[in-house]
């Protein structure tokens, strides 16, 4: 994978830290507990504690092994958000979801329906399914800041991924980020070092 190709899995790796995940005495606050602790907390023994393999897949673009290997790696970096606010919990059964409005990270300003799922006794993440209140413009915002810090090479390709995501709809921001394919994401790497300047 090219260094460009990892700017943006990074972008995500960032956004849900990782935590160790204590107990609440009720279903809903163990729920709470792991959304918000995962996203503001980096522990990389916490990957495999507090996400599925899915959820490492999603949100690092890559597969098996190197899913787990990028997820410990970017929590060393400690770069989670700053906080989150978790509501609308709903629970049936093994399985969750709820919303979660993130403050600081690459998705400051976003609130997300994610999906958790229960291993045993313990409840996991296990998809950031979409949008449930998108704020185009903070996230274009978002991401040039977090793209800001590159050589002249990079700045022209970032600005270039900037530009795709300003120009993309809700849907097409989700598929981006959120997609179970990576096509969408590749095809916007492509034109961007095909034609790097903006």
């Amino acid at each position: 994978m090219s260094k460009r190709l990892l700017l943006f899995p990074c972008l995500l790796i960032a956004v849900f830290g990782l935590a160790a995940c204590g107990s609440s005495g009720d279903e809903t606050g163990e729920v709470e507990e792991v959304i918000e602790t995962s996203a503001t907390t980096t522990d990389p023994a916490d990957c495999k504690k507090l996400q599925t393999q899915q959820f490492m897949e999603q949100i690092s673009r890559e597969s098996g092994e190197a899913a787990v290997e990028s997820c410990e790696s970017e929590a060393e970096d400690d770069e989670g958000v700053d906080g989150a606010t978790v509501s609308a919990v709903e629970i049936e059964g093994s399985s969750a979801t709820a919303e979660t409005a993130l403050t600081g990270g690459g998705l400051d300003g976003q609130t997300l329906e994610v999906a958790l799922a229960k291993d045993g006794d313990h409840w996991k993440m296990d998809e950031v399914v979409k949008f449930t209140d998108f704020d185009h413009a903070h996230l274009v915002d978002g991401l040039e800041r977090e793209l800001s810090d590159t050589n002249e090479a990079e700045s022209k390709f970032a600005g270039c991924f900037v530009d795709a995501f300003r120009q993309a709809s809700e849907a097409e921001v989700e598929e981006l980020i959120f997609g179970k394919s990576t096509q969408a994401l590749e095809e916007v790497f492509e034109a961007c070092s095909a034609s790097p300047s903006t």
